[in-house]
């Protein structure tokens, strides 16, 4: 960096070596190098002018489709999401949204404007900005389908406006301009359609009955291959409740793999290749991963 930590002027937390299984849904990984809280994105962009050009960013959400590994995170980890809560209504059928509000807030909110279709936001585990970040979608709705515009701040701290017509989106996939992130989002929604919250309610009390919710997991571990679900696949494959350390395929739904108290990163991506390679060879399915997966291998 061009200045030390300690010299630094941005006025939020910054910490060293902090554990990165405090900020995952898994509840595993090692520790990051730094790690910022800013505290307003005034402070954001003064923090990333005085980054060295060559310090690695990694921009942290809540954690939930996240695996870090064991040897943990080279650079600065900055965690925004704290700042990034604004939820507004800005036109008949315009919302906007910043990256850390949860995406059930956005659709709980949607709902009472009655705007809609909006209740698939609610099975979505996470934030808006990780939803951006992957496309992430549920019950048939997918979140680039409704985006106006978003705001991106890059390494730099300057802040630009973009269109979805800049970005390539596919199934739970999103290419745009480089070493950008996520502020906020416009989402349109349909003036003739009529939102539910009695149907979220539904979708929240299907996802109860289905998954498990109160394990550490980061929710669905690998893509749906066209035209199959993975669950089914590795369900099929015999590989419900197998386990590799402290990580184990869930009973409830295949495409979980839950932390039982003690995995550490390495069982859980060890237990991740284990079904890919076992569904390969009893399916000839290749499954790709929903969940990234980032950082150094520990030594």
């Amino acid at each position: 960096m061009t200045a030390a930590p300690e010299t630094m002027q941005a006025r939020g937390e910054l910490r060293r070596d902090e554990p990165m299984s405090r900020h995952t849904s898994w509840r595993a990984g090692g520790n990051a190098d730094l790690f910022f809280i800013p505290s307003s994105v005034e402070d954001l962009q003064a923090f990333l002018r005085e980054l060295d050009a060559e310090t690695p960013i990694f921009w942290l959400g809540v954690g939930s489709n996240l695996l870090v590994r064991d040897g943990g995170l080279r650079g600065v980890v900055i965690s925004a999401t704290g700042i990034l809560r604004q939820l507004e209504r800005i036109e008949p059928y315009l919302v906007r949204a910043g990256s850390g509000v949860p995406c059930t807030q956005l659709a709980r909110q949607c709902i009472r404007w009655g705007l809609g279709p909006s209740e698939f936001f609610a099975g979505i585990p996470g934030t808006v900005g990780g939803a951006l970040t992957m496309n992430a979608g549920a019950h048939g709705g997918e979140t680039w389908e409704r985006v106006e515009s978003v705001r991106t701040i890059d390494r730099t701290g300057e802040i630009h406006l973009r269109s979805p017509a800049e970005y390539s989106v596919g199934y739970r996939s999103v290419t745009g301009p480089p070493n950008e992130w996520f502020l906020e989002a416009t989402f349109r929604f349909d003036p003739d359609v009529t939102a539910s919250m009695d149907a979220m309610k539904e979708m929240l009390e299907r996802r109860k009955a289905t998954q498990p919710l109160g394990q550490p997991s980061c929710g669905s571990v690998f893509r749906n291959p066209p035209g199959d679900h993975a669950a089914r696949l590795i369900e099929a494959a015999g590989l419900k409740g197998h386990r590799i350390g402290g990580a184990e395929v869930s009973s409830k739904h295949a495409n979980f793999i839950i932390n039982t108290g003690d995995a550490t990163a390495t069982d859980i991506e060890e237990l991740i290749e284990h079904v890919r390679q076992s569904v390969m060879e009893q399916h000839g399915v290749e499954l790709q991963h929903e969940v990234r997966i980032v950082g150094e291998v520990a030594v």
